[in-house]
């Protein structure tokens, strides 16, 4: 049984000068997409955010040799701009760059939400439950367009048959923790642009080898803020064994004053640290100070709680290339280190989406992007191979 009492914790800064230091620094970059790496995983659909099935312990679930991955899907014939808009969970099964498609992971009526986005998935492998935890955006029946977003989690029953599986059985999502207006703010926009609007969503599961106690991180913004640009990571803690009953806590980091989104926060242990990683774009920086590139960055600390310092002194780990700045993103760190993402704008050749819109639908890969994998060394971090 883990410890439930809660811990209380300082929030760690992501700086501007921290930030600032990017531009005198040279790190490897994410290689560049070719056409060889346009691969079609799932004909007719559009494929973005992407995470495997993990145990309660974090490690990536084979099997079969074949891994489970969920990823956000949308039509192919969707606009990419619209895609978020009715986005629903893809559940696949992945070997060595094949992929096969087991159709959607929820029922279609289950989800409190009018979308489905991102958050994170624990397998039991001596249970065979699935936990999914995951963003539900909008409400059911939304007829507008909507950007509240709010965590749930729902469990089924993982079902393999004919090289296929399927989870069976779900039960009625969980509101897994609400934002309280405090610390975060209380996300139930119905305007706004990508990158731009408040954010309360990828909840990602963290099991702590040091108690046994689980977590949950996600993207989040700072309630207590003046700041436009005031994107932290946010946690919440297990009040006891089980997923159910969740304490908020202060945010792990905080990009106040400095970025507007910390996305996709995923966090692991190597040799005694921990390694808090994350995805954010240069257009997300706040224009009236320094900016990064899209790219991974990530923190490393002693304890979940932190104190917190960004890797590579920065904060930056993997930069898309200079010149293919927006060609690949939303990475996921797996426990082998190796990181996934997608491919967005690809083959800009120096062009511009901004400058021209046609792009957007012409240079779209919506598909999922070549691995790289990263080094840790203390706190230095950066690409070692792909």
């Amino acid at each position: 049984m883990p410890d439930t009492t809660i811990i209380t914790h300082v929030t760690s800064a992501w700086t501007r000068e921290a930030v600032a230091a990017i531009a005198g620094q040279s790190l490897p970059p994410i290689p560049l997409i070719t056409s060889a790496d346009v691969k079609d995983a799932l004909p007719g659909f559009q494929l973005w955010d992407c995470w495997p099935f993990e145990t309660p312990q974090g490690a990536t679930v084979a099997l079969n040799g074949w891994t489970p991955w969920v990823i956000m899907c949308a039509p192919r014939d969707v606009h990419p701009d619209l895609r978020h808009d009715i986005a629903r969970l893809r559940l696949m099964l992945e070997r060595d760059g094949e992929w096969r498609d087991c159709g959607y992971l929820l029922p279609e009526e289950l989800n409190p939400g009018s979308r489905e986005w991102a958050g994170s998935t624990v397998y039991d492998p001596a249970s065979g439950q699935v936990t999914l935890f995951y963003t539900a955006t909008g409400r059911r029946g939304d007829t507008g367009r909507s950007f509240e977003q709010r965590l749930f989690h729902t469990s089924g029953r993982l079902e393999q048959s004919d090289g296929a599986i399927r989870v069976v059985g779900w039960s009625e999502p969980v509101e897994s923790v609400a934002a309280d207006g405090k610390h975060y703010v209380i996300v139930n926009q119905t305007v706004g642009a990508p990158g731009f609007i408040k954010g309360f969503r990828d909840p990602f599961h963290f099991r702590d080898p040091a108690d046994g106690a689980d977590y949950l991180l996600f993207t989040a913004s700072d309630a207590a803020s003046d700041e436009a640009f005031n994107g932290v990571i946010g946690i919440a803690r297990a009040n006891a064994a089980g997923f159910d009953g969740w304490s908020l806590l202060p945010p792990l980091v905080s990009a106040n004053g400095v970025n507007n989104e910390m996305e996709r926060p995923v966090l692991r242990v190597q040799d005694g640290r921990y390694y808090l990683f994350w995805s954010t774009q240069r257009r997300t920086f706040d224009p009236s100070g320094p900016s990064g590139p899209n790219g991974l960055y990530g923190m490393v600390a002693e304890r979940v709680t932190g104190p917190w310092t960004p890797l590579n002194g920065t904060g930056l780990v993997a930069p898309n290339p200079n010149d293919e700045p927006v060609q690949t993103y939303s990475w996921w760190v797996m426990d082998n280190l190796e990181v996934a993402g997608f491919i967005d704008n690809w083959g800009l050749k120096g062009r511009s989406v901004t400058d021209q819109p046609e792009l957007v639908v012409s240079t779209f890969g919506g598909v999922p992007a070549p691995r790289f994998r990263i080094a840790l060394d203390g706190e230095t971090a950066q690409i070692v191979s792909r």
